[in-house]
């Protein structure tokens, strides 16, 4: 008995942490919502769940699709309903209510994505056999799904749902408006099954844009229909994504309540594009930069524009301007006789180029977002609608905001996701206000970016590179700060995030271990996920 209470204290010790104005055992939700309250009670849900819906939008396709999907998730994933034992009596939890504010479904940079979710026992005096989530929007909506999905738990000797820990009261909203994950579809083609993936994993984080690179030096994937030779630089004729191909990634991104960005990375990394047309080569000996003499590089970006317009209707577009060598422009004797005429340096062309991509990006009512070198180098001539991608390091964000622009952080060092050398909690303890003490330029700073680029990544393993840390990013982006630093967070954020893993990897997603030296790599031995989180958590309850 003595040794079962010491166990007992030392796995409380290590789990309990102190959130603002409430202490508590560690609650497994990811990210850690911004109010939240819960009891001691156990309920039980209904595996013939049901939908009730109200207010404006609560007549979405959106939400209906959701909820299905989200009912799959909590009962599939313990092998279908069938297996559960169905009891004679009354649930806890029959029903589902969501109360959506506004019908809009317009997904905007900044949508509303708050929510509440009160899950209360079946009393008489609460709301009876329902948990309810009311939000403003839709989207709001979605990640109240989420969270109560988190909440089911299988109980494997009854075999019945349960939610512990009742009854929960939460109010939820995120801390950034760009929660985001950049997927590289150049170096290594990716399917769109493989994709949408990703897509619904990210959903699980509660993260809201994809920045699909989707072309670069590697490969032009992509179809573009006024210039239909450009795709002529994919890998093969079977490593293309047509124009049905990308709009089927927008309206599943959407359905889940995430925004996807497109980046056409110009004037560099953009050799592949002169496979189809060599003109746009200064020469066959330097085949990138884009040759900035020729008005035909201009249309040609301007069709691309004109074309992925009407398939991406975020109001983000990624132009790149990152790792621009302009040394093969002074060595190409046409494209240097024009640089003389219009007595230009290579730098000052390369400023041209990014401006005047800029121009045509805005003409089609997209904002610019371009790779911190642009501002670094010449920031005064930059639109001032500029989004300013920071990469490189730490520091720019406070530069960008200090004149006026807005910033998206990822730091290469904490942020990218192919540096498998990166430990869980460094890209955790990461924040994108690092700096920046202003409040009204605080304001400025979007959110950030993790960057699974895709040199060492393909559909073997790009999943277990993305998670968990993806999911170490997108909590310090939705969670309050005050709840997820401190000298105990790393202790209250390992066992929860272990935890998530175990999640990921129960909802189908190939999520690597928290805690190996290097991140994607397979167990080292035999033995339990949850091994390192929660495994006397059964005992507890049943104690």
């Amino acid at each position: 008995m003595k040794t079962l209470l010491l166990f007992l204290f030392v796995f409380f010790s290590t789990l309990c942490f102190s959130q603002a104005k409430v202490k508590a055992p560690v609650t497994y939700l990811w990210p850690l919502p911004a109010e939240y309250t819960s009891g001691n009670e156990t309920l039980t849900v209904d595996p013939a769940l049901s939908l009730v819906v109200g207010g404006n939008g609560g007549s979405s396709g959106i939400l209906k699709v959701a909820f299905d999907r989200y009912k799959a998730i909590i009962f599939n994933g313990v092998g279908g309903i069938g297996r559960m034992k169905q009891k004679k009596g009354s649930y806890d939890i029959s029903k589902v209510r969501v109360v959506v504010q506004s019908a809009s479904e317009d997904l905007n940079l900044g949508v509303d994505e708050s929510y509440t979710l009160f899950v209360l026992r079946k009393d008489g005096k609460a709301i009876v056999g329902e948990a309810t989530i009311e939000a403003n929007t839709v989207y709001g909506a979605l990640r109240g799904l989420e969270t109560f999905s988190q909440l089911c738990t299988f109980n494997y000797e009854t075999k019945s749902m349960q939610v512990h820990k009742a009854p929960w009261n939460i109010r939820d909203k995120p801390r950034f408006s760009y929660r985001g994950l950049l997927l590289d579809t150049s170096r290594h083609y990716l399917p769109i099954d493989v994709i949408k993936q990703v897509i619904e994993s990210m959903s699980y984080a509660k993260l809201n844009v994809l920045h699909w690179h989707v072309i670069d030096k590697e490969s032009f994937p992509l179809e573009v229909p006024t210039f239909p030779k450009l795709w002529k630089g994919s890998y093969s004729q079977w490593e293309r994504y047509t124009v049905e191909d990308a709009y089927e990634v927008v309206n599943f991104a959407k359905s889940r309540g995430i925004n996807v960005m497109a980046e056409v990375d110009v004037p560099g990394h953009a050799e592949s594009w002169g496979t189809g047309y060599p003109d746009l080569w200064p020469s066959s000996s330097c085949t990138q930069p884009l040759d900035v003499s020729k008005n035909f590089t201009f249309d040609v970006l301007s069709g691309i524009l004109t074309d992925l317009r009407k398939i991406f209707p975020f109001e983000l577009f990624h132009l790149g301007g990152d790792e621009v060598n302009t040394t093969c422009w002074e060595d190409t004797p046409h494209v240097n006789k024009w640089l003389e005429q219009q007595n230009m340096t290579a730098k000052g062309a390369y400023q041209y180029f990014v401006l005047k991509a800029q121009e045509i990006a805005i003409s089609k009512n997209w904002t610019p977002v371009n790779w911190e070198e642009t501002f670094n180098t010449f920031p005064t001539k930059l639109n001032p609608k500029t989004v300013v991608h920071n990469w490189l390091g730490g520091g720019v964000c406070p530069k960008a905001v200090d004149q006026g622009f807005r910033c998206i952080f990822s730091n290469q060092g904490v942020w990218y996701l192919d540096h498998l050398d990166v430990p869980w909690d460094v890209t955790y303890n990461a924040d994108p206000l690092e700096g920046i003490h202003d409040s009204s330029k605080q304001k400025l700073v979007l959110g950030g970016e993790v960057c699974m680029w895709g040199e060492t990544a393909d559909p073997s393993n790009v999943q277990q590179t993305i998670w968990p840390r993806a999911a170490a990013a997108a909590e310090r982006l939705w969670s309050a700060k005050e709840s997820t630093t401190g000298k105990s967070s790393n202790l209250t954020a390992l066992p929860r995030l272990h935890y998530f893993r175990c999640l990921l990897n129960r909802r189908g997603v190939q999520a690597a271990p928290v805690e190996n030296f290097y991140a994607r790599s397979a167990p080292t031995g035999a033995g339990s996920c949850y091994g390192f989180c929660c495994l006397n958590l059964v005992i507890v309850a049943d104690a």
